[in-house]
């Protein structure tokens, strides 16, 4: 996977991030999502090194990133800390402004680092989500099933801890094979890194921290956002599988044209893995919606 990338670890923000980077042209950072690694961008490496500097890193809690513990009141696991860690990334590589495509959790860092840094972001592509806000504020019994993790993960520490870490792989299977598709859409080298990652020291910690900020001070945060009138200002194109959980329980354009400006979108015939299940359509959103003109924000 990723041939003719090179690998980085970089001290950022505090903590330790890895990833590659690969290709030439304008930046584009990628972002992944929950339980996985930069590793769900393999699909499409190749053909948007053609076109873009490609920066996929590992979030902090992720892969081979750092995983530091939680504090209190999860802050250092906020979006707001996680998008500083991709701004600082961003910029020891040389780019201040550059265009995002990020997928579940890494949308949700997408999404603060647009609101927190609004220069920064050209573009901006969400994968398969709703805002945080509007994702908990709807919760239903059909979402809380599906999405069952959303509560069980925030649950006080040490518990989710213990019961994910005497069997990662399991949650691996249940919570990534328990979609549409199963398991057998991902690619076997994928997996394995998947596997490998979430075995690590600290793994199971950095992830359950990710999502009890998300519970918390990530939601005080885009309350604020709620009442200072605060919006996304760049363009924002919004995709999400037609055999997913957003399809099913939130208008998406609905919910994100209430938190930006300028919003279009639709669903992808997949479930919630996108570059992974539908790599050829993500592919041609990208090179329509961020050809290089726009890309670098000319």
């Amino acid at each position: 996977m990723f041939e003719g990338y090179r690998r980085f670890d970089l001290s950022v923000n505090g903590v330790a991030v890895h990833g590659r980077v690969g290709g030439s042209g304008p930046p584009l950072l990628l972002l992944h999502g929950h339980p996985q690694t930069h590793a769900i961008w393999h699909r499409l490496a190749a053909p948007l090194a053609e076109r873009f500097t490609v920066v996929a890193p590992d979030l902090r809690g992720y892969g081979d990133s750092g995983k530091p513990p939680g504090e209190p009141d999860h802050g250092n696991y906020s979006k707001r800390v996680m998008a500083a860690d991709q701004v600082g990334l961003m910029r020891e590589l040389g780019f201040e402004r550059f265009a995002i495509c990020a997928h579940d959790r890494g949308g949700r860092v997408a999404h603060r680092l647009a609101m927190d840094h609004p220069r920064r972001v050209t573009r901006l592509m969400l994968l398969d989500i709703a805002p945080t806000l509007a994702m908990y504020e709807q919760t239903d019994r059909v979402f809380a099933t599906a999405y069952f993790h959303w509560f069980f993960l925030i649950q006080p520490a040490p518990f989710p801890e213990r019961l994910i870490g005497a069997d990662p792989e399991a949650y691996i299977e249940r919570t990534m094979g328990g979609r549409h598709g199963g398991l057998a859409v991902f690619a076997p080298e994928a997996l394995a890194e998947y596997r490998r990652c979430l075995a690590q020291p600290g793994a199971v910690h950095g992830l359950c921290e990710d999502y009890r900020a998300s519970a918390t001070i990530d939601l005080e945060h885009d309350r604020e956002d709620r009442a200072a009138g605060r919006m996304i200002e760049c363009p924002l194109r919004v995709l999400w599988g037609r055999h997913g959980i957003i399809e099913r329980c939130f208008d998406a354009l609905a919910e994100w044209r209430a938190v930006a400006r300028s919003v279009d979108g639709e669903a992808l015939d997949c479930g919630h893995y996108l570059p992974e299940e539908a790599p050829d359509e993500v592919l041609r959103h990208i090179l329509e919606f961020m050809p290089p003109e726009v890309a670098t924000g000319h």
